[in-house]
């Protein structure tokens, strides 16, 4: 991956652990920009998780479902639906893309991109208020599409969980859940270079925004690896029983790029049981269970040559 010809992309940070023990590790060289030179990437790089943080937002739907204070099965609770055909969206619409709201997830194209426009352009202080106020397209739960607004939505919801309140004072909203991020997930699994980043709003991007390195997102891996059970210490159970089913059980099959679709989820077919988080330009973490494997890859890698990369991961994990 690191020797490819560089119009296969870049390949900058490669972790392997087989039974939570690492025993392969690269990393390469950030290429210049015109911002700022080429930079080598080691150990202690962080690097961004692009929408491999939408399985991160899974995780904390996990840890609020298990301290019952949000039910998946129940209307999502965004004030802007009630009153509308909105209301009788689910969260559990919300989480397998199902919600039946437009949404464009392109990452060129600024024109018709929804994502650039949330994320980018001048759409509002809240991700999540552009997303749900984009119109329903299709009936509830009868229609995949993937979106990071619904993401954003999602991570809302637990804001509001979290916070206590929906709305409020922004500033008092991220320390909220900065602070629940580093107690119930990044602290227990030993993540500890997580930084995630918020909107205007005060709420955490998650559909896109979290910097870790290479060895702390192997550790995201592993918590679900074990089923939502640490394996630091004791082994504490922060993630239901059961959590890596859910995130499994299969909802779409994407035909663009040949992967199934759980519940904010990927997974690979030719790796039954797998699970996967997918971020833009070839950020991977990749969970094959029957070879107690998490496999993570950080680099820069385009969608036209993306299917050479996945292949080269895949006869990774078949090296086992």
């Amino acid at each position: 991956m690191f020797e490819r010809p560089e119009a296969e992309g870049v390949s900058l940070a490669v972790v392997v652990q087989q039974a939570g023990e690492v025993v392969a590790e690269r990393y390469g060289t950030q290429p210049a920009n015109v911002f700022e030179p080429a930079q080598p990437i080691g150990a202690d790089s962080t690097l961004i998780s692009w929408s491999m943080a939408k399985s991160m937002t899974h995780a904390v739907v996990g840890i609020l479902t298990l301290g019952g204070l949000l039910d998946v099965d129940a209307p999502a609770a965004v004030p802007e639906w009630v009153g509308t055909d909105k209301e009788a969206i689910t969260v559990l619409d919300l989480l397998e893309m199902r919600s039946g709201l437009r949404f464009v997830e392109d990452y060129v194209d600024d024109q018709t991109s929804n994502c650039i426009e949330m994320l980018f352009g001048d759409s509002g202080p809240s991700h999540a208020a552009y997303a749900a106020a984009l119109p329903l397209d299709h009936e509830i739960g009868s229609f995949w599409n993937y979106s990071s607004g619904t993401t954003n939505i999602v991570a809302r919801l637990a804001g509001d969980v979290v916070y206590g309140q929906i709305g409020g004072d922004p500033a008092a909203r991220q320390a909220a859940m900065t602070e629940f991020l580093e107690r119930r997930i990044f602290a227990p699994i030993g993540m500890a270079s997580a930084k995630p980043k918020f909107d205007a709003a005060g709420d955490f991007v998650g559909s896109s925004y979290v910097y870790a390195t290479a060895r702390d997102f192997a550790r995201f891996g592993e918590l679900y690896r074990h089923d939502g059970v640490t394996d630091l210490g004791a082994g504490e159970r922060i993630l239901p029983e059961g959590w890596l089913d859910h995130a499994r059980t299969k909802v779409a099959h994407d035909p663009d790029n040949g992967f199934d679709y759980g519940r904010h989820w990927w997974m690979w077919p030719q790796f039954p049981g797998s699970v996967s988080c997918h971020g833009y330009q070839g950020q991977f973490i990749i969970i094959e269970p029957e070879r107690d494997l998490v496999v993570v890859h950080l680099g820069l890698t385009s969608v036209d040559v993306a299917p050479k990369l996945r292949l080269r991961l895949a006869e990774l994990i078949e090296s086992f």
